[in-house]
């Protein structure tokens, strides 16, 4: 900790006073710089944690899903093969034309289709003409169809077993094509064809905010669990590519439009991230996401899983760990502060102690010298009486000191009790020189001088608090007076409209009573009526129809003052802890749950009462009943 400032000059002038404050600020900025330095510190060590935890979740869930899709291809890899067992489509494709055959190859199909638990399974000739089908009984029966074009069946005429993911050109289903060639004495006679569903396997890959897709060989997203990426490209495709796909009919009538989506260079250890634009993000999103991106490719099919693990948790673990340094640095210099004020008020105790009794030790001394010289001579009776006076004023001066040093003992108390009547103003300071900078950024000179003015009036109010401290004598309580409640209401809302613009929240003010006078202190009113006004918007953020309406009436002797919202409401479960210090709803690293405990104990010193209730149109309305003052009871 930087060295004490000491009051003593060293030698002619201040220049040993003014030494040793410049060693002292010089050792307080090395102390936040140090603090800031491990606060940044262990913002980046929380965030890198959260990474690699994301990465090691992300790279477990990309080894399920691959698994997943790997088990459900492999129940019907083989399936194809074994229609060449059949003597009834074997027969069926050497006499296509016997009615017999086909009928009962038809059948044998539908069992087998339902059986197997696959989209549909059909028979083609040599020529790709599709002879029997599973969906024979259907309107859109695949018989009579020439796949001939398809990518599977010119495999399986090669000779080669194929797989196939495309849109069906009939029913417009997607699904995957198992392929296989049926032969009989060693000579091909036609190509069978197994169609199944893969689609339900997005149901699984919904994991909250984590985005799973899959992609073929041309960055096409086939699967995902985000419905709207459905038949995007990671990339815009190449013309060759364009007609390939058209040629195929793979994705039939789907545009296939690039992904709004951007990658960044890959980090260290193949951490990659990923920014998300806002059109690529889904219904609702309103900026642009920033997520961690691990790739799984999938051979022979030459697919490729990608999952995009949310950071918000990151960003969230991280500025926790830096607002808990924070807290700490503060405390421990809190802290130190104490100690060395105590030590300081042990220090002048003890010195008080010692001069009291030197001179309760001279004034003995005096006395017993005095006895002794009224023995001796009573003609110094006059000398004996001054020497008694100045003991006296000596004792006098020693007392003064005494209480003097109990007056300092009390400063300790009083650096905690502007602390907290300090944070309003700080918050409006910050509002303000962000609005002065917005405004001389736009030209708006004239409103930044307003602005400014506005700031002065700030400081002044600050300074107005600071000047406490001169009379520390007295004990610090807060005063009691007439406040109007509409400019309270006002003052407040001013701290909060840049918010209430960025968020497009209404604002409605319904005053039975505008001119209702409450017992209280203004400052310490607006300061709840802000805390009030901030819940309120955060209650608000996901809610498409968002108004704040702020009312005040009056009942009896009391003045009402309430402030409702349109977000969803408090559960009763919650209105039962809404007050508890430390309780909140909010995510982590959103709020600390003090801020309506602070609220309430502050209308309780008003002599009020601080309520929740569920708001008849929906969502919540807070009320706040205040003693009136005199002064409203006239103008009410």
């Amino acid at each position: 900790m930087p060295a004490e400032v000491t009051t003593e000059t060293a030698g002619p002038g201040r220049s040993g006073r003014g030494r040793w404050t410049g060693r002292t600020i010089l050792g307080w900025s090395l102390v936040v710089a140090v603090g800031l330095a491990l606060a940044g510190l262990a913002y980046w060590w929380a965030q890198r944690i959260t990474v690699a935890r994301l990465q090691d979740s992300g790279a477990q869930r990309l080894e399920v899903y691959a698994v997943s899709l790997e088990n459900l291809l492999s129940k019907y890899d083989f399936l194809p093969s074994t229609l060449e067992l059949s003597d009834d489509v074997v027969d069926l494709l050497q006499k296509p034309e016997d009615p017999a055959l086909l009928a009962a190859v038809n059948h044998h199909l539908e069992r087998l289709n339902k059986q197997a638990g696959s989209t549909s399974i059909y028979v083609s000739d040599l020529h790709g003409i599709t002879l029997a089908a599973s969906n024979w009984r259907e309107p859109g029966s695949f018989v009579g169809d020439n796949v001939a074009f398809r990518p599977y069946v010119r495999d399986a005429l090669r000779g080669k077993p194929a797989g196939f993911y495309g849109v069906g050109t009939s029913l417009r289903e997607p699904g995957y094509f198992f392929a296989h060639g049926i032969y009989r004495n060693g000579r091909m006679l036609g190509v069978a064809t197994v169609k199944v569903n893969i689609e339900k396997l997005e149901q699984t890959w919904i994991q909250g905010n984590d985005k799973v897709l899959l992609s073929d060989e041309h960055g096409v997203i086939f699967l995902t669990s985000v419905p709207a990426w459905k038949y995007t490209t990671l990339a815009p495709l190449s013309a060759a590519v364009q007609r390939e796909l058209a040629a195929t009919r793979q994705y039939f009538s789907h545009a296939l439009l690039p992904l709004d989506i951007h990658s960044s260079p890959a980090h260290e250890e193949g951490v990659q991230f990923v920014t998300i634009r806002p059109s690529a993000s889904g219904a609702g999103a309103d900026r642009s996401r920033r997520m961690l991106s691990q790739r799984l490719s999938l051979a022979p099919r030459h697919w490729q899983f990608i999952y995009l693990s949310d950071l918000s948790p990151a960003r969230s673990n991280a500025q926790t760990a830096f607002l808990l340094a924070c807290l700490l640095e503060g405390f421990l210099i809190v802290l130190y502060l104490y100690v060395r004020q105590r030590r300081r008020s042990l220090r002048l105790k003890l010195k008080a102690r010692e001069d009291l009794q030197h001179a309760y030790d001279n004034l003995e001394l005096m006395v017993a010298e005095r006895t002794y010289n009224l023995k001796q001579m009573t003609r110094n009776l006059s000398d004996e009486i001054a020497v008694r006076q100045r003991a006296e004023d000596k004792l006098r001066v020693t007392q003064n000191e005494l209480v003097q040093a109990g007056k300092m003992a009390v400063l300790g108390q009083m650096s905690a009790g502007i602390t907290h009547e300090l944070n309003q103003p700080l918050t409006a300071l910050r509002t303000m020189s962000d609005n002065a900078a917005v405004l001389l950024d736009r030209g708006r000179i004239d409103d930044a001088k307003a602005n400014l003015g506005v700031i002065s009036q700030i400081v002044a109010q600050m300074g107005t608090i600071t000047g406490q401290l001169k009379a520390f004598s007295r004990k610090s309580a807060g005063h009691m007076a007439p406040v109007a409640v509409q400019p309270a209401i006002a003052n407040a809302l001013f701290l909060v409209q840049r918010r209430l613009e960025q968020e497009q929240v209404a604002y409605r003010l319904e005053a039975r009573h505008p001119d209702a006078y409450a017992l209280c202190e203004g400052n310490r009113l607006e300061q709840v009526l802000v805390n009030l006004f901030n819940n309120a918007l955060d209650a608000m953020a996901g809610v498409p129809a968002r108004q704040l309406t702020v009312g005040i009436d009056r009942q009896a002797n009391r003045v009402l003052i309430s402030v409702a919202d349109t977000g969803p409401g408090i559960p009763d479960e919650v209105r039962a802890h809404l007050f508890e210090p430390f309780f909140t709803t909010k995510e982590q690293g959103a709020g600390l749950g003090l801020g309506l405990a602070i609220s309430e104990g502050i209308v309780v010193d008003f002599g009020g009462i601080l309520r929740a209730d569920p708001a008849p149109g929906g969502g919540a309305v807070f009320t706040i009943e205040l003693p009136i003052s005199k002064q409203g009871a006239v103008h009410g």
